[in-house]
């Protein structure tokens, strides 16, 4: 017989330090009161726990289900389906490394390859200072910018292994890194609190943005007649020669 425990049952969650539960109690009203039904508030104060401690913990769990009246059985439930709740520690900066179709062959899948060993890590595993969780993540909608990193949910985009690599090296380090677009980053606890529905008071972050690229904006273009007219490929029933034609030909 093996995996069996005969040990003693888990014993029930402790409460947070006084301090930080009333704190967390504020915080959490003020969440619950946006939403009709108290319930409704349950993702949103997962991430106000994970910005206490960097994932959800048993703790966390217990905090959730005491505000909105629930069992720990159903916010484990969610907080075990969703891939955004942590269930153990992690670094100060998530890098998640597109794997999907279109990055996967324009160069993610060698950069994943690349981090793990420059790292030491390997999926979902952290570094020993603390600093770096590396994952695989899935399409993040931003094809044209192939291969795309992301450092706590901001996009790096057009990465090769070496830019890659000095990435995390800056991370590290401690050396400022900006995103290619969107806001300036910040840790993985702080992000977890703007994800909470809480603003981000970091000067400049709300003014900055970062829009598609030309790739996915083409459509846009062309209905409102700013794009030239593409290469229109004609039925297989249409004249020999005609196959394609370019505006002006």
């Amino acid at each position: 017989m093996t995996d069996v425990s005969l040990g003693m049952p888990q014993l029930p969650a402790p409460a947070y330090p006084a301090e930080v539960q009333a704190r967390l109690e504020a915080d959490a009203k003020e969440v619950v009161a946006r939403y009709p039904d108290s319930r409704s508030a349950l993702l949103p104060l997962l991430h106000l726990v994970q910005s206490e401690e960097g994932y959800v913990t048993r703790t966390g769990v217990r905090f959730c289900a005491e505000q909105l009246g629930l069992t720990t059985a159903e916010v484990t439930a969610v907080s075990t389906f969703y891939s955004m709740y942590r269930r153990k520690p992690s670094g100060d900066y998530q890098v998640g490394v597109c794997t999907n179709t279109l990055c996967a062959v324009m160069g993610g899948d060698a950069i994943f390859e690349e981090l793990k060993e420059h790292l030491g890590v390997g999926n979902n595993e952290t570094t020993e200072d603390g600093k770096v969780t590396l994952e695989h993540i899935e399409c993040n909608a931003a094809c044209d910018f192939a291969p795309v990193v992301m450092v706590n949910w901001e996009f790096f985009d057009n990465q090769t292994p070496d830019s890659a690599k000095q990435l995390v090296d800056d991370l590290q380090a401690g050396r400022p890194v900006a995103p290619t677009r969107g806001a300036p980053l910040c840790t993985y606890k702080e992000t977890a609190r703007i994800l909470a529905g809480f603003p981000d008071e970091r000067p400049g972050a709300v003014e900055a943005t970062g829009g598609a690229g030309p790739a996915s904006l083409i459509g846009l273009r062309l209905a409102k007649g700013e794009a030239p007219v593409p290469r229109v490929v004609h039925p297989r029933d249409e004249t020999p020669g005609a196959a394609a034609t370019e505006e002006g030909e």
